[in-house]
């Protein structure tokens, strides 16, 4: 497979790798400025920047740029093993390493009239958006056109289901406190970027109390916000999506949810 179908198919997919490009070639080197190598989550390759030691580093560092998400340059001297260079070719090479990286995917747990709202909303703000439902009246495009996947099943049977990633932010907007026990704990097991629960505080306190008679460990337990969202006296099913969406833009661009107008902006 080329490198530029690779990436289509990463981004048709909603997936992620890292495209490592040789950007500057001097001397005797084992591939010329613009050769290109792909690299996905698990470490496996499509096209190559030279191969050999100097390869394997490449990786190395590309599956490090997956993780922390920041673009790098990598310069290699090619001259003397014995003083740590990957090779004797004896020229230089820079390689620029870019994580390719997924658009957000919006899990949303229920599909009523809040979840409904919600998945409308997280689709016109770009999230890929896949809903669940064990309800499958509830969980098709005819109820939730905006939903880019469906999986109506019981919540706990999701991580065997979808791969939920670090770019998966989850909301649950069920229908009560034994839906969100008995699914939850599975939920929590992933490397999710956010957990959120609809209802009150007394809602979740006693959903919470009931996972941890169950064994749940509590730190787990403290990546759940509940209740959900930002503070915005939201009544509507839109309203409250809209409050639910504001927490999640925060919480994934490191915002302080404070009024622009408080703050110190330089013009």
């Amino acid at each position: 497979m080329s490198i530029i179908r690779a990436l289509a198919q990463l981004e048709e997919q909603n997936q992620t790798g890292a495209l490592c490009t040789v950007i500057r070639s001097e001397g005797s080197t084992p591939r010329h400025v613009g050769s290109k190598m792909l690299v996905f989550p698990d470490g496996h390759i499509e096209g190559t920047v030279g191969g050999g030691e100097m390869e394997s580093r490449v990786i190395s560092q590309a599956l490090e740029a997956l993780r922390d998400g920041k673009p790098r340059v990598l310069s290699y001297a090619m001259a003397d093993p014995a003083r740590g260079d990957p090779g004797v070719c004896g020229g230089q090479l820079e390689i620029f390493v870019e994580p390719i990286q997924p658009s957000p995917t919006l899990l949303v747990i229920g599909a009523g009239h809040v979840g409904q709202a919600v998945a409308y909303l997280a689709n016109w703000l770009g999230f890929y958006v896949v809903v669940n439902d064990d309800r499958p009246e509830f969980c098709n495009a005819e109820v939730v056109p905006e939903a880019d996947e469906y999986y109506p099943l019981p919540m706990e049977e999701l991580p065997n289901k979808l791969e939920i990633t670090p770019w998966t932010y989850i909301v649950l907007t069920t229908r009560g406190v034994d839906v969100d026990v008995k699914g939850l704990p599975e939920l929590l097991n992933t490397p999710a970027a956010y957990v959120g629960v609809i209802g009150s505080k007394r809602r979740w306190k006693t959903a919470s109390n009931k996972m941890i008679e169950a064994g749940v460990p509590i730190e787990q337990i403290s990546r759940v916000r509940s209740p959900v969202g930002l503070e915005l006296n939201a009544e509507t099913p839109e309203e409250i999506a809209v409050s639910i969406m504001a927490e999640i833009i925060m919480h994934r661009r490191g915002g302080d949810a404070k009024p622009m107008s408080e703050k110190n902006l330089e013009i």
